[in-house]
């Protein structure tokens, strides 16, 4: 059923914003949503079928709320917006956009940007031990390291320990010169590059100087017990079964700890050794341990990546059909536990509107 209805908004500004420039803004709901949106003066006109009007019209006002408070909108929040309030369940904007996890560099707020991350972050809030799992580009690392940074400024933790295994991907790298940190140290470069992105430069060579932040290749970690620490395991379907166990079984008193990874990506010679699908399936009903998935939908990169995924993600699927069908149990790719296909996005017009909207988004 067709229904119109008008919203009116009093604060000039914050309706700016709300519309943005060339009123691009409502040019991306109409196109999410298919309604009809005209601005006149002070007031929006929608138009449309009952449901989809109702979606627009309280995405909007949300939006016009957070302008209202001070946040400032970007064309790329307008999907993931509508995506929340479509299916949020009743999660507000302003409990997923104005919930601050970091102030980088005392500028730049780093807040979830979508449900999937919103989850996460409260889990790592709430459990000592967290595993995300999900494509490249969902915010996994660069979240927790946020989280990490934050409870170290808070005094919550006395160190921040990152740590990766030393894998290489899929190329001889040959021989390394120099001593063993040169050695292991382009491997451990993107947990390095996002913390100079919370931290400024001195900051950062201070703390790794005094300890107070250690960044290390997964096998330093045998024999330690990690107290009062926040510990980020990152690449972990790069590390063993024997690996995961021993790194699981590292934490101590008072550390809060995160596994992130992607199973689809492991450069182990033998997928099947990969320990991160089998501990988050092993643990995952353990108490005080949260499993999160994340989707091709909750790519924060350019928009392209989430296409990207869900080809993958879908020819893996084809593949593993297949090989069942032919009676091979090992998936015919060496794979012993593919991947379901990719949830699809309800509306493909969300990608063209992501992809126009791209500034502003976060790598």
């Amino acid at each position: 059923m067709t229904t119109t209805t008008t919203l009116r908004f009093d604060d000039r500004d914050a309706f700016q914003q709300l519309c943005g420039p060339n009123d691009k803004n409502l040019k991306i709901v109409e196109q999410l949503l298919q309604v009809e949106v005209n601005a006149r003066g002070n007031t929006l006109a929608l138009s449309g079928e009952d449901h989809d009007v109702t979606v627009a019209g309280e995405t909007l006002d949300q939006f016009y709320e957070l302008a209202r408070s001070g946040f400032k909108v970007f064309s790329a929040d307008i999907p993931r917006g509508v995506r929340i309030v479509s299916t949020g369940h009743g999660t507000r904007l302003a409990d997923v956009f104005l919930d601050t996890v970091f102030v980088a560099g005392g500028k730049k707020k780093i807040a979830p940007k979508n449900l999937s991350q919103k989850h996460y972050i409260d889990a790592i809030r709430e459990h000592d031990l967290v595993f995300g799992i999900g494509a490249a580009g969902t915010g996994k690392t660069y979240l927790a390291m946020a989280m990490a940074v934050a409870a170290l400024a808070n005094h919550e933790v006395k160190r921040i320990i990152l740590t990766r295994p030393a894998v290489e991907a899929g190329e001889k790298l040959g021989f390394l010169p120099g001593d063993m940190a040169e050695k292991v140290n382009p491997y451990l470069r993107p947990l390095y590059d996002a913390l100079y992105e919370m931290l400024d430069m001195p900051r950062v060579h201070k703390y790794l100087s005094e300890q107070v932040i250690e960044v290390a290749p997964l096998a330093f970690m045998r024999g330690r017990t990690l107290n009062d620490a926040f510990v980020i395991l990152d690449e972990a379907q790069n590390a063993t079964r024997e690996q995961m166990r021993m790194f699981l079984t590292r934490l101590g008193f008072g550390t809060k700890t995160v596994v992130t990874g992607d199973v689809t990506q492991t450069d182990l010679p033998d997928r099947d050794r990969s320990g991160l699908a089998h501990a988050a399936r092993l643990l995952g009903d353990t108490p005080g341990i949260e499993v999160c998935q994340f989707h091709p939908e909750d790519v924060v990169r350019h928009p392209l990546v989430m296409r990207i995924v869900r080809a993958y993600d879908q020819d893996d699927a084809r593949r593993a059909e297949r090989a069942r069908a032919q009676g091979d149990g090992a998936g015919g790719n060496g794979a012993s536990e593919p991947r379901a296909p990719a949830r699809e996005v309800a509306d493909e017009t969300l990608v063209a509107a992501e992809r126009e909207a791209a500034e502003g988004t976060e790598g």
